[in-house]
Parts: structure tokens; sequence; C-alpha cells
């Protein structure tokens, strides 16, 4: 299990691969982010992207199970979160991308009012097969100090 004790500012960590398809760019669209770029190839030719790129949000919510997997593997007691700051959708995310993360703990501090745990701050890179940054976010993570 790794604890909030067992978490060092400065480490870094970078995992992940995920195939983006054009199937799922398009479903995820249709369900949460309809615009003309994230369904159509036509659309899509028009615009700055010049083809069918994926919604930022979906490139959020691929991340997202990245991350939870990696850390589920690993037994991270964290606990929720009450946000993130700073995201930034740098690149657009193209069906055949290959996404990865990299994670880096910038700060931690222990929670004064619920002594059981504390937040962490890691700034979050994601990258494309050709290693460019495609989005940054900074997290804010809630995690559980190792019992007494």
């Amino acid at each position: 299990m790794i604890w909030f004790e067992d978490l060092k500012v400065g480490n870094s960590t970078r995992f992940g691969a995920r195939t983006v398809t054009r199937e799922e760019v398009i479903d995820f669209a249709t369900q949460f982010d309809p615009q003309p770029f994230h369904l159509d190839d036509e659309a899509a030719a028009k615009t700055p992207f010049g083809k069918l790129a994926a919604s930022g949000w979906h490139t959020g919510a691929m991340v997202m199970r990245m991350m939870v997997d990696y850390w589920t593997e690993r037994q991270f007691m964290g606990v929720g979160s009450p946000g993130l700051d700073e995201l930034r959708w740098l690149k657009p995310v193209f069906p055949g991308d290959t996404l990865s993360v990299e994670s880096r703990l910038v700060d931690k501090k222990e929670s004064r009012s619920r002594p059981e745990r504390g937040t962490v701050w890691i700034d979050v890179t994601v990258r494309n097969q050709h290693d460019e940054p495609v989005m940054t976010y900074r997290s804010i993570v809630m995690v559980m100090k190792r019992p007494a």
C-alpha cells in the first residue's frame, strides 16, 4: 500500500499507454461533446485541427482511467480530490495517437482538521507517441496516512 508518508516531493512517475480509436472519439463526442470537429471528418477538415480530434474532456477521461489503473494496482490510498488547477489542452489528440502520463509530486501537507490524512499536489503531463505534451494540469489529492 502507498500511504501519505510514502510520498516524496519531487518524485516522478511515468505510466500508461493508451491508443485512441476513432470509434471512441466519436462515441464520447456523441454523448458528451457533440461539436462537429469531434464527430465528422468533413467538418473537422475545415478547422485548425484539419482532421477528427478527440474532445479535451475525452482526453481527461482516458487519463483518469490510466491513473486509476496504475494506482489501484499499487494500492494507493487516495480518497478523493477537491479538484484540479491549471488545466491546459496543448495539442489536439487524434485517433491513432498513443497517450502516456507523467506525474510529479510538487507539494504535500498534513491535514489540520483530519489527522488521518493529508493532501498532495501533483503536476500531470500527458504526452502523445512523439513525446509531445498534449495536456497538463495540477491535481489535488487527499491521501490516507498510515494507521498508527
